[in-house]
């Protein structure tokens, strides 16, 4: 049993008042609307050109809505909401006194092998090795760790398989370009877990016959996150070449939903 950890990359952003779901929910990829306290829910803030400036997990108590995101784009999020608010009755604020914990609380709705999460008063920051390695057998992107602001579209970090866009509930900024691509299967980007051997210690680029096809991300112990061209993977798997990061061969768990991305990227092609 692993205890609860304070994780001090993670911010508390409050979106409150009587237009708070509403206003949120013409914004953020995921519904706002009908969320419930001891429920989160997956999104993210985008630009209009559909980069991801934070992803986020999102609940309810009886105040406000509780914005649980990177501690690198939390003022990133504070200001867009504030410029985006104009006259909706809302008040954001950044909540220095709230902290994310996690091995404790609800569940995380991205995966069942994630660590449940609970927002609290903020506690002393824990040793978040465990979180990591537990995000990454999940296969879940953090973002610092696996991408910065504005650097990736939902689909380079999975969140379109994951439940972190939802296409049927109307707008939301960037709304265009991501549909876009998931219409046209143009996403080539995805993430995938990664076996590595134990000299492996550190993010680098991933070659296949000293060709670039991704970017190993974070690692824990003999797995890691990568976001990887998966075109091109599957190029080279086709091809026997060999797959390496940091001079070591790699390989790659293959998600059940692969082959189908795949398969609909080359049907778009044709």
């Amino acid at each position: 049993m692993t205890n609860p950890v304070s994780l001090a990359h993670r911010s508390v952003i409050s979106v409150g008042g009587a237009d708070a779901a509403t206003f949120l929910n013409g914004i953020v990829t995921a519904s706002t609307l009908g969320l419930r306290a001891g429920e989160f829910r997956y999104g993210a803030l985008l630009t209009p050109q559909g980069k991801v400036i934070a992803d986020m997990l999102l609940t309810h108590t009886d105040e406000a809505i509780l914005i649980d995101c990177a501690e690198i784009a939390a003022a990133a999020v504070v200001r867009r909401l504030t410029m985006m608010k104009l006259r909706a009755a809302v008040s954001i604020a950044l909540r220095a006194d709230l902290g994310v914990m996690v091995f404790a609380g609800d569940p995380d709705p991205r995966s069942p092998l994630a660590p449940a999460r609970r927002i609290g008063p903020r506690e002393p920051a824990g040793d978040t090795s465990g979180y990591h390695a537990a995000r990454i057998a999940a296969g879940l992107p953090d973002q610092a760790s696996d991408f910065g602001l504005e650097e990736v579209f939902p689909a380079d970090i999975n969140m379109d398989l994951v439940g972190g866009v939802d296409f049927k509930k109307g707008c939301f900024v960037g709304q265009e370009v991501v549909s876009r691509m998931k219409r046209r299967a143009t996403a080539r980007r995805r993430t995938l877990k990664a076996r590595i051997p134990p000299g492996v210690t550190a993010p680098g680029p991933i070659l296949a016959n000293d060709f670039e096809i991704g970017m190993l991300t974070s690692i824990s112990g003999g797995e890691a996150l990568a976001r990887v061209r998966i075109d091109r993977l599957a190029e080279a798997r086709a091809k026997n070449e060999t797959i390496t990061a940091g001079g070591a061969a790699i390989t790659f768990d293959d998600p059940p939903w692969l082959a189908g991305e795949l398969a609909a990227m080359n049907e778009a092609k044709a």
